[in-house]
């Protein structure tokens, strides 16, 4: 196998190739399903599950995340999203009812605190 075909993108969970030859190390999520494989738990152990865009967060005008929980573990994270990914994707996963949240509802305020607040939900 040639050393380009070995760092060539092919999404685990759709099985999407890109047509412009990006290598693995410049994605970090597919563009097409938004999804990303989750290497290493926080702990640093190997977990090996898909992260699935589950939500959308707009921090700034100019600064987009994708909301997105591991299917394995649970763990969520932020994935910055970038100019080549689906925007039919992107407004399908936004345009989510909030009457049945994307992520579970006793890890708000693990999620608030991860996207900068205080995580404090005062009960």
């Amino acid at each position: 196998m040639k050393e380009h075909e070995q760092n060539k993108f092919i999404c685990h969970n759709c099985g999407w190739i890109p047509s412009s030859g990006m290598s693995a190390e410049e994605l970090d999520h597919c563009p097409n399903c938004l999804s990303g494989i989750h290497k290493e738990d926080e702990d640093g152990y190997e977990c090996g599950g898909i992260f699935e865009a589950v939500g959308i967060w707009v921090k700034a005008e100019n600064e987009w995340n994708i909301i997105q929980r591991c299917s394995f573990c649970g763990e969520m994270r932020l994935a910055p999203m970038a100019e080549y990914d689906s925007r039919i994707k992107i407004l399908s996963i936004a345009s989510k009812p909030m009457a049945s949240p994307p992520f579970p509802v006793d890890k708000l305020e693990e999620l608030t605190k991860m996207m900068g607040g205080q995580g404090n939900l005062n009960r």
